[in-house]
């Protein structure tokens, strides 16, 4: 028994048989298996409910993650969950990429504003943007393959139906391209280009992932960044 529901009831529900369970059950069965928000929707949408208001993003973030970021007040951080939505940004963060946290919907999943808001494109040179795209559908292919009937399934079904180069980059099935990006370059609209490394902290029982942005010590780049994070924090 978990929540108070059978093993037997919960598969029934997965495949949307019998009595459907109430506000109340459903409840309990997110907290039991600790979901995320979106898992959250997404299980009680399985269960004919719209889901509680959601909690603040910055809440959703581990313990863990929290005490770190909160020791890295002056360097670009952010944390993802596992479906790319940006639960936590540092201020400096805020300044170089833009508010994360800001958006809502499909737009919330950081895969999905690549291939249907160009806005998000700016940030980088054009000439990163198929190899950025390979890697953000590498992440949500992540997703998917450990459980396809959840919100990562929602995701790849949206964006198959809105964006053919979503389509085309997913029939790839590529599982890592992350060694082309060891270095990435971002396009700032004041400071011009950057040149960053980015380190990925994993917390797998949270399913939450901290990225944090370096430059190369005394580099141009450098120089930006710390004159970007001063401006930030007058």
């Amino acid at each position: 028994m978990l929540a108070g529901m059978s093993a037997d009831y919960y598969s029934r529900l997965e495949q949307q048989r019998g009595p459907m369970p109430s506000e109340q059950m459903l409840t309990a069965l997110a907290g039991a298996l600790r979901l995320s928000p979106v898992e959250r929707e997404h299980l009680f949408a399985l269960g004919g409910h719209s889901a509680p208001r959601r909690v603040l993003r910055d809440e959703q973030v581990s313990p863990a993650m929290r005490r770190i970021v909160e020791r890295l007040p002056d360097t670009p951080a952010m944390v993802f969950s596992r479906f790319g939505e940006t639960l936590l940004q540092t201020r400096a963060a805020v300044a170089l990429f833009g508010d994360y946290t800001r958006f809502d919907g499909m737009s919330r999943f950081l895969v999905y504003r690549w291939f249907t808001d160009p806005a998000q494109r700016a940030l980088y040179p054009p000439e990163d943007h198929a190899v950025r795209g390979r890697v953000f559908t590498v992440d949500i292919r992540a997703a998917y393959t450990a459980d396809p009937a959840g919100p990562a399934g929602e995701i790849v079904a949206a964006l198959l139906a809105v964006s053919p180069e979503f389509a085309e980059v997913w029939r790839l099935h590529e599982v890592d391209v992350t060694h082309h990006l060891e270095l990435k370059r971002y396009r700032h609209p004041e400071l011009g280009e950057l040149e960053l490394h980015s380190r990925r902290l994993t917390d797998p029982d949270e399913g939450q992932d901290l990225l944090v942005f370096l430059a190369e010590p005394g580099s141009p780049s450098d120089g930006k960044l710390r004159r970007l994070i001063s401006s930030s924090t007058d």
